[in-house]
C-alpha cells in the first residue's frame, strides 16, 4: 500500500493525494478508475500508431507521452492515489518502494515529457511548425518508451484491473 505522509505530497509538478477520510478538516473520496485510465492509455498509443502511418510524427509523439502518463496514473489509482500533474518522469520518480522500476524507464521518461509541448506549440521552438521538428523515428521510438511504460504499469495493476 503507498503510504503518504498525511495523505498528500506535493512538488513543484506533482502531487499525490490520499484519502484518509476525515483528517485535519480535510476530506477527498477517491473514486478508483484505474481500469479507465488504463483504456484510455492504450488507446492514446493506438492514436500515436496511426498518426505515425499518416505521417504526422509530432502528434504521435504528443500521443505517446499522453499514454504513459495516462497508464502511469492508473497503476497510482490501483494503490489509492491519485497523481496530479503531467510529468512522466516526476511520477516515475514517485512511484511506491514496493515497484521495482526498470531504470531506463527514467530516460524513457524524461524523453517523453519532451513531447509535452512543442509538439504542439509553434512558440515552443525558435521558428518553424511543430511538425517540422518531428520524424518518424522519434515517434516509433516514443511509441516503443510508452509501450514499455504501460506492458509495466498493466503488469503491476491487480489482475482484475488489467
Amino acid at each position: 500500500m503507498l503510504v503518504l505522509d498525511k495523505g498528500f505530497i506535493a512538488s513543484a509538478d506533482l502531487y499525490l493525494i490520499k484519502s484518509f477520510g476525515r483528517s485535519g478538516g480535510y476530506l477527498r473520496t477517491l473514486v478508483e478508475r484505474s481500469r479507465d485510465w488504463l483504456r484510455q492509455a492504450v488507446r492514446d498509443l493506438e492514436n500515436a500508431d496511426n498518426a505515425t502511418e499518416g505521417g504526422f510524427h509530432e502528434w504521435a509523439c504528443f500521443s505517446a507521452q499522453q499514454a504513459a502518463e495516462k497508464a502511469v496514473k492508473a497503476l497510482f489509482q490501483a494503490r489509492g492515489a491519485e497523481v496530479l500533474g503531467r510529468s512522466v518522469y516526476s511520477m516515475i520518480r514517485k512511484m511506491p518502494s514496493d515497484l521495482t522500476i526498470p531504470e531506463s524507464f527514467r530516460h524513457m521518461a524524461r524523453e517523453l515529457d519532451k513531447a509535452y509541448i512543442p509538439t504542439r506549440y509553434p512558440n515552443a521552438h525558435p521558428d518553424g511548425a511543430p511538425f517540422e521538428f518531428y520524424t518518424d523515428e522519434d515517434a516509433k521510438r516514443l511509441i516503443g518508451y510508452a509501450r514499455e511504460i504501460i506492458e509495466f504499469c498493466k503488469s503491476n495493476l491487480p489482475r482484475a484491473q488489467s
